[in-house]
């Protein structure tokens, strides 16, 4: 059982084996580690719990491990029993976790930071290639046997090379695209809270638009790599998705709620953007069929994470956070906006 003093603590210690509940199936490895460490309940069949499933774990367990399927808000914080008093997120994204509420109640809350930040600008680089290149509408051509053989002016693209890549968000996936991206020759132009320290910029080739309506009326490619914040929720909307550049084309990785997706969708009906890359959606798993039928719209399953060894990584730091905080230590993780 755990002691009841404060979560953000070094003197916090969980006195026997913590109960530790995990919503989802994760990597073997770690989840026979949990095993041997933790009197941990696991879901192995990877069904998500449903709203009262997780208002029962919380009730009964002193950690909880969550991932971004799971919405823990104000309410079940607030229903949760006595002993919880470690949110230990699996992944570095918190927005699906009141943090307010769980600093009320004196529950820490923990993530995984950096370990899908290559994943993850990969599969943005993916997109920022793909659109532009129209290798959604190629791989059908061919998987349809239509495709005659060819021809000088059929499926034509954009060049990479001398366009502007307009980055909005430059935390690590920012900027891990912002290298990336470099080496096909894209001009990079990055939006963010603050701008960076001038030695990134110079080594990343990028530079500040301090405007955000301005980067998106200068960006070719427009991707976004910010968290779903009160801020930033429906922060491309129908005014800012118009200021794009006719034929210009928009990357989501980071998360479905940052677009108005019926204006996403009038636009590229309309011609107004030449394609989409997106692995997030408003309404998961739920993707608008309109999505999935425009030609040159890329729909991934959001498997911007997806790696063995990302996922793999994760697992080893949600264990590592919950010995540091179960043996009375500060985790390595902590999120400090959770902090009383």
């Amino acid at each position: 059982m755990a002691m009841t003093a404060p979560p953000n603590s070094p003197a916090h210690r969980v006195e026997g084996t913590p109960k530790v509940v995990v919503t989802r199936h994760l990597m073997p490895s770690i989840e026979a580690r949990m095993r041997e460490l933790f009197d941990a309940k696991l879901n192995t069949d990877d069904v998500p719990l449903t709203r009262e499933q997780l208002a029962e774990a919380m009730a009964d367990c002193d950690v909880l491990v969550p991932t971004v399927t799971d919405q823990i808000d104000g309410d079940l914080i607030a229903g949760a029993g006595e002993r919880l008093k470690l949110i230990a997120n699996f992944g570095a994204g918190t927005d699906h976790i009141d943090l307010a509420a769980a600093a009320k109640r004196q529950i820490m809350v923990t993530n995984t930071p950096g370990v899908f930040t290559d994943d993850t600008a990969d599969i943005a680089i993916l997109g920022i290639i793909g659109v532009p290149r129209r290798i959604r509408e190629g791989v059908e051509l061919v998987r349809s046997n239509k495709w005659t053989g060819w021809a000088p002016s059929r499926l034509l693209g954009r060049r990479l090379g001398g366009k502007t890549l307009g980055i909005v968000g430059m935390g690590r996936i920012g900027q891990a695209v912002a290298h990336r991206a470099r080496a096909f020759g894209l001009d990079i132009a990055y939006h963010n809270r603050k701008a960076l320290p001038q030695s990134v910029e110079q080594m990343l080739g990028a530079r500040f638009v301090e405007n955000l309506d301005s980067l998106i009326e200068q960006a070719d490619i427009l991707t976004l790599h910010c968290p779903a914040t009160k801020d930033t929720i429906g922060m491309l909307d129908a005014r800012r998705i118009r200021l794009m550049k006719p034929g210009a084309s928009l990357i989501n990785t980071a998360r479905g709620e940052l677009v108005d997706q019926e204006a996403l969708i009038a636009a590229l009906d309309s011609g107004h953007l030449a394609g989409a890359g997106l692995d997030v959606y408003p309404d998961e798993p739920n993707v608008d069929p309109r999505l999935i039928r425009h030609p040159n719209v890329m729909t991934l399953p959001h498997i911007g994470s997806a790696t063995a060894e990302g996922r793999e990584a994760s697992g080893e730091k949600v264990i590592a956070n919950i010995r540091f905080w179960a043996d009375g230590h500060r985790p390595p993780d902590q999120v400090l906006d959770a902090l009383v």
